[in-house]
């Protein structure tokens, strides 16, 4: 047994609590008013399939056409499994079967509702959130499991070092591949987030004409900090500022690659993977090899 730090940033219920108030937003975000016409089917659903092989493509196709035949009925259980989830892992006693079963939501919403986040098509980034905000939450989930009661204090489970490891190194290798590689294929992503108007809609579009102009540096600045970042978290040396830069960038995505989840256009289903990211950050930022202490009278093989 090992006695948790009483400095630790993350502890797994905070997780817990973080997930839980995404799951409840996520079920806020999937009872607005367009969520219950053929929209929702047609023009959040639909555009996940595209590119994607027909294993992908064909089960979300069909997944889109029984949505759209009855919007209303297919979206009032969408909205309401959500908005449980979220509920019954905020309260203690339910949490462990509500991480459970966020587990399974999530790898449906990922498969049928994010279509593998684009992983199957090659054609998709970190900047665009890939690898899926579902899955991340999945992973999250796992990550914030407490097998007794008496461990929540403890930090999110060690395992997720690697995991950010193979994120980010994984998202290195999307970043380098065709379609992703150059300074005008990220000034398009960009530029094709950008907002109708305001602050951001200055700030993407002066950050997307300046990335057009940097050339093949920018493509290699960003794949370097990616590896840096996934390969930084797993010396203690250097896990903090790996995890503060990887929160960096999660900001970074979220607003200038996703347009904040777009969550003020009432099209939104959940705030996209850049938050999700952070909260992966801070998670791992919280894992320290001090709170692997011995408690009291316990020997190492106790």
């Amino acid at each position: 047994m090992f006695r948790p730090s009483h400095h630790t940033l993350l502890t797994r219920r905070g997780l817990q609590i973080v997930l839980g108030l995404i799951w409840l937003l996520d079920g806020v975000l999937q009872f607005q008013p367009y969520m219950f016409t053929t929209a929702f089917a047609e023009q959040v659903i639909v555009p996940t399939g595209q590119g994607q092989p027909a294993f992908v493509a064909v089960p979300i196709d069909w997944a889109a056409s029984l949505i759209a035949a009855h919007p209303v009925a297919w979206n009032i259980p969408f909205a309401m499994v959500q908005t449980l989830l979220g509920i019954s892992i905020l309260v203690p006693r339910t949490a462990r079967l509500g991480l459970a079963a966020s587990v399974v939501w999530g790898a449906f919403v990922w498969f049928l509702g994010e279509g593998l986040g684009g992983l199957a098509s090659g054609q998709t980034s970190l900047l665009v959130g890939a690898p899926g905000a579902a899955l991340l939450y999945s992973v999250l989930a796992v990550a914030a499991w407490t097998p007794r009661s008496q461990q929540h204090l403890l930090p999110p489970a060690t395992w997720l070092l690697p995991v950010w490891t193979v994120f980010w190194l994984g998202g290195a290798i999307l970043q380098a591949l065709p379609g992703q590689n150059s300074s005008s294929d990220i000034a398009a992503i960009i530029s094709g987030s950008e907002p109708s108007s305001g602050l951001l809609a200055h700030l993407d579009s002066a950050l997307a004409a300046w990335v057009g102009q940097q050339g093949m540096g920018v493509v290699v600045a960003l794949v370097a900090l990616e590896v840096l970042i996934g390969i930084g978290i797993l010396p203690l040396a250097t896990r903090r500022y790996a995890a503060v830069a990887g929160f960096v960038m999660a900001v970074g995505i979220w607003l200038f690659g996703e347009t904040a989840g777009a969550l003020i256009t009432g099209t939104a289903t959940d705030p996209n993977s850049g938050p999700i990211i952070a909260v992966m950050a801070v998670a791992v930022f919280s894992i320290r090899e001090s709170v692997r202490r011995l408690l009291p009278g316990k020997h190492p093989g106790g």
